[in-house]
């Protein structure tokens, strides 16, 4: 296993926070974390990785140690994207000016990979996404092609977010005294239980939960009211703006020239990426949790992983090459949960 080294490198866009490991000479990884976590989550894989890639882990714009810069969720998750791209182009990261990244993407930072791939596709070798976000964005949703279930998409963004969860964030909660602190979050949501990391790690991973830039411009972000149900609508500043439909869809990764083949990871028990995700409006609102449900035809459970399979379909049928693994008794990280399964599946990919 390599040892990891903590770096913060600077560019016009962003003081970044990173973890290195291997040498600038060998093939490089870039490694994205995602919604409320940070490049701690991939430490396992990094030191493994190490030993044959130059593996790059930066923490995202307001999350771990980076700066806390306010996201413009009206450009989607391109603030993050744009700012990956000033990190690779860093002559302190020391790759070449032409150097192509396989990159290994979780949940929300999936996105932001399929959005560096859109927008700068000349560093993307390959793209591993790990039970990524829809290419369709999160909530609001219905349908194969990501119809919006109201004009506002009402029903996606920082109005989603459950606010006690916000404030046990805020307030750095180390507890498990309430359903919805950090560390329950994490084991109820982030795994499948009964799985739990074994504690040194828990609170590793716990700590960089708690590394997260509260406020309207980072995590959350801002909410509008609207008069459609769940009367709630997205802002224009911060993470789960930049997820929301909205301003969020990466169909148009089936038009990229040059298509950097795929491998699509995902957990097949799942809670938070799925076809009934239990973070969903739709599915809160049948379940009568969210009260005021106008019903399936008008807001149903967004087809989230059938809406990026139907993408990564018309993705091959335009010349692209995707596979799809499904982790069978594992949740939303597969990484983590099933490492052995995991790092099997990437090391096939990557030596292709």
């Amino acid at each position: 296993m390599s040892v990891l080294e903590s770096r913060i490198i600077s560019t016009p866009r962003l003081d970044t926070h990173l973890w290195l490991a291997g040498a600038p000479a060998k093939p490089a990884i870039l490694l994205l974390h995602g919604n409320v976590s940070s490049a701690a989550f991939f430490d396992r894989v990094q030191a493994a990785l190490g030993e044959r890639y130059f593996v790059i882990a930066p923490d995202l714009r307001g999350y771990g140690r980076s700066e806390a810069k306010p996201v413009d969720a009206t450009r989607g998750v391109r603030d993050f994207s744009d700012d990956l791209a000033a990190l690779l182009a860093s002559p302190e990261l020391g790759l070449a000016t032409d150097a192509k990244v396989h990159v290994v993407a979780w949940s929300a930072g999936g996105n932001v990979a399929m959005q560096l791939a859109i927008d700068h596709g000349a560093r993307v070798a390959s793209l591993t996404l790990i039970n990524p976000g829809s290419p369709y964005g999160f909530g609001g949703t219905k349908g194969l092609d990501g119809t919006p279930c109201y004009d506002d998409f009402a029903g996606s963004g920082a109005g989603g977010v459950n606010p006690t969860l916000v404030e046990l964030l805020a307030a750095k909660d180390t507890s498990a005294d309430q359903p919805v602190s950090p560390r329950n979050v994490m084991n109820t949501f982030y795994w499948k239980p009964p799985f739990k990391p074994d504690p040194e790690t828990e609170e590793r991973y716990l700590a960089g939960m708690l590394e997260i830039a509260i406020g309207e411009g980072n995590y959350p972000g801002d909410a509008l009211p609207s008069a459609n149900w769940p009367n709630v609508a997205p802002g224009v500043a911060g993470m789960n703006n930049a997820l929301s439909p909205k301003y969020l869809n990466q169909s148009e990764i089936v038009q990229l020239r040059d298509k950097p083949p795929i491998l699509w990871v995902r957990g097949a028990d799942d809670q938070i990426v799925s076809d009934r995700s239990m973070f969903d409006f739709g599915v809160l609102g049948e379940l009568g949790a969210v009260p005021g449900w106008p019903g399936a035809e008008v807001f149903p459970a967004q087809p989230m992983v059938a809406q990026t399979r139907a993408v990564f379909d018309r993705y091959a049928a335009a010349g692209g090459a995707y596979t799809e693994v499904v982790v069978a008794d594992a949740g939303h990280g597969p990484h983590i949960e099933k490492y052995d399964e995991f790092m099997a599946a990437l090391t096939r990919f990557l030596a292709k």
